[in-house]
């Protein structure tokens, strides 16, 4: 059994604070950690993230990340690390590293180059078998959006379900249609695996399809706006989750604008969250450049008008 309800709930991937020299701000991290960690409906957490800015952390600072947050956390609720390598020995190198770190579990990111080239139709099942032969903890199944050309098929996704440490699926078609069809495949003939959305631009339409949670950037920014709306979703109060929704609604459009998460997505919820005093800095690692004083001030009125600015929430 893959304790279902281990799995589910609401996973925020959180931002890494760095320091005026781009190093990792520990003591800010922890803290950032700490906060998120505590509020009710949160089950996990999930470090080196696209959110976390995984893609501009050496191999080694993106261990240190997990080592970090599980001596902080100390078991509490499980540390998921973002993996995401071009070749299979790279990938199961890095899974090692979590598992040595202190980490339960492993968000599993395609190799990128499939994105431009494609892959061979049975590449993806054999690449999660032969990373989940390597390590002995859990792995979430990260799904890109259709239109990418790694987006898993149906029939894959069932045979990843099949491997025994795969717990969750980490769902992000951003085409509703083969959401429905995938979503509905999965809990029919693998229930006992979780489904967690991770569609920040639009949460409460993917979570009544019967999700069992979210893996959210989201998450980090308002965890306890996410895990009520979870919650109201789970217990099938639409009229109570549409009111939570609109907040969310809301800072959505002061921070995201609206878009799907992307560099730039992310590098104004650092902003949001450091200007709320939740983040010691909103600095971002090259090649992403930094806001300019228009789009801080764009952010700046927009968490004005929804009564969230200079918030000092972590004391």
């Amino acid at each position: 059994m893959k304790q279902k309800e281990k799995w589910s709930g609401v996973f925020p991937a959180v931002l890494i604070p760095f320091k005026e020299d781009y190093s990792i701000d520990e003591p800010a991290f922890r803290e950032l950690v700490r906060w998120v960690a505590g509020h009710e409906g949160i089950n996990g957490i999930v470090v080196n993230g696209h959110t976390g800015e995984i893609m501009t952390l050496l191999p080694h600072e993106r261990a240190e990340a997990v080592r970090i947050a599980a001596d902080e956390l100390k078991g509490e609720i499980p540390v998921i690390s973002g993996v995401s390598a071009e070749g299979t020995i790279e990938a199961i190198q890095h899974a090692k590293a979590v598992e040595e770190a202190g980490g339960e579990g492993i968000l599993l990111m395609p190799p990128h180059s499939w994105l431009r080239f494609g892959m061979q139709p049975e590449s993806p099942v054999q690449f999660f078998r032969d990373v989940a032969e390597a390590i002995g903890i859990s792995i979430i199944v990260h799904q890109y959006p259709t239109w990418t050309k790694t987006s898993y098929t149906t029939s894959q996704l069932l045979e990843m379900s099949k491997i025994p440490n795969v717990v969750s699926f980490k769902i992000g078609q951003r085409d509703m249609a083969q959401y429905e069809v995938d979503v509905r495949a999965l809990k029919k003939h693998a229930p006992d695996v979780s489904l967690l959305t991770c569609h920040d631009e639009y949460l409460l339409p993917t979570l009544i399809q019967g999700i069992d949670g979210a893996l959210v950037g989201f998450g980090c920014f308002v965890p306890d706006l996410i895990a009520e709306l979870v919650k109201c979703v789970k217990e099938q109060d639409l009229v109570a989750a549409n009111k939570v929704y609109d907040r969310i609604f809301e800072l959505k459009h002061a921070v995201y604008k609206m878009d799907e998460p992307s560099s730039t997505s992310h590098l104004r919820m650092k902003e949001a969250m450091f200007q709320r005093g939740l983040i010691s800095s909103s600095l971002a690692r090259k090649p992403v450049l930094p806001l300019t004083n228009e789009e801080k001030d764009e952010i700046r009125q927009g968490l004005q008008r929804v009564g969230l600015l200079k918030e000092n929430i972590i004391k």
